[in-house]
């Protein structure tokens, strides 16, 4: 599975690792930021909670990827990744 994604990514192995602590971080700190804003607002962890997070997060977690990929110098594998998915949502 791994290596199928490497090479439809045609990346090394170095850089693999890297896009997939990019993955877990960003989708790490987008949890917590958009947990943390929402504790800002609501007390509970009751359903509109849950209502609001998951489009908060839906929002958030490019903003998130993108952030942590520059540390990481894979700014520009996720800004064309990012790209990519968004020319599937328009349907082009």
């Amino acid at each position: 599975m791994f290596t199928r994604l490497k090479n439809k990514w045609k990346v090394g192995w170095w850089q693999f690792a890297l896009i997939f602590t990019t993955f877990a971080l960003g989708g790490s700190l987008c949890a917590k930021v958009g947990s943390t804003l929402l504790g800002f607002v609501l007390a509970d962890k009751n359903w509109l909670y849950w209502i609001l997070y998951i489009p908060l997060i839906t929002i958030l977690w490019p903003v998130c990827v993108l952030l942590i990929s520059i540390p990481l110098g894979q700014f520009s594998f996720f800004k064309n990744y990012l790209a990519r998915i968004w020319e599937k949502i328009k349907g082009k």
